[in-house]
């Protein structure tokens, strides 16, 4: 739709709306990003990298497309207001017809649509926040709505905790909304043996997950507007991801702030890392 590739390159018998367990929806919005631009083009060039990708994950033992994978239209929008109001509607419509509503940023601001709609529908919501940055600043650069503020906007949609992993850069002034038992400093996990539970305990049945690709480390994932060194690698943010999947229901997940240049792996890395976690899904929880 809208001129978009479908994931994967799938047949159509894979990809149709009314027959699909799992529906993407991107927002290619970037209008608050304060460094690298570009997290406009990230729903594309993933879908584009997607091409590439094998269906069969050995690790589960699974071919998670076999249930379905829709890509709805994108939502575009000229200003972070109508933005976050189109992708609550949209989102609401995917939540609707009982698929798994999957967002493709776009900063990171994106996600706040997606779990207005899900909060809606799942009161006793909990949200797995992946991200470099602790994202509780109140405003940024005077707007509520930047990318630097979506976890207190999630806060305000959300009960506590809102918990999130391989956090290494903040404001001190972000400290006053900052709960002990909310925080994993990437420092913190590379001495713990024990955080993927302990992080998985704190959350509810319901969980959304909001994946901002800095949380990993710029030697795997360089494509982001604001890196950050000593990130998490790939086996530790899929292990929990793999975690979470057994423990909990996951009701909905976005991928954000790829910002492309030019690079083949960090757009395929990005996709890889999708139906990575939708295997998990699958294998763990939607038996369909």
């Amino acid at each position: 739709m809208a001129g978009l590739p479908p994931f994967g390159g799938l047949p159509r018998e894979f990809t149709n709306f009314e027959t699909a367990a799992v529906a993407l929806l991107p927002i290619p919005f970037d209008l608050t990003s304060t460094w690298g631009k570009g997290a406009d083009e990230g729903p594309l060039a993933l879908l584009k990298a997607s091409q590439y990708l094998e269906f069969y994950d050995p690790e589960t033992g699974t071919e998670a497309y076999r249930h379905g994978i829709a890509t709805c239209e994108q939502v575009i929008a000229m200003d972070s207001k109508s933005m976050i109001a189109e992708g609550r509607e949209a989102a609401g419509r995917i939540l609707e017809a009982g698929k798994l509503p999957v967002t493709l940023g776009g900063e990171h601001s994106v996600s706040q649509g997606p779990v207005e709609a899900v909060a809606q529908r799942c009161p006793d919501l909990s949200v797995l926040h992946f991200d470099a940055h602790s994202d509780r600043r109140d405003t940024y650069e005077d707007s509520r709505y930047s990318h630097a503020c979506i976890v207190s906007r999630i806060k305000e949609t959300v009960k506590p905790p809102v918990v999130s992993m391989g956090v290494r850069s903040m404001d001190s002034s972000e400290l006053p909304s900052v709960r002990e038992d909310e925080v994993y400093y990437a420092s913190e996990i590379q001495k713990s043996a024990t955080w993927m539970d302990e992080s998985v305990d704190l959350l509810r049945e319901d969980v959304y997950v909001t994946i901002d690709l800095d949380v990993l480390d710029p030697s795997q994932m360089p494509a982001t507007g604001t890196p950050e060194p000593g990130g998490l690698d790939w086996y530790e943010v899929t292990g929990l991801l793999k975690t979470l999947a057994r423990r909990k229901r996951v009701v909905g997940f976005d991928i954000v702030e790829l910002c492309p240049d030019g690079q083949r792996h960090p757009p395929f890395l990005a996709a890889k890392l999708l139906y990575t976690f939708l295997s998990y899904i699958h294998a763990y929880q939607r038996k369909a």
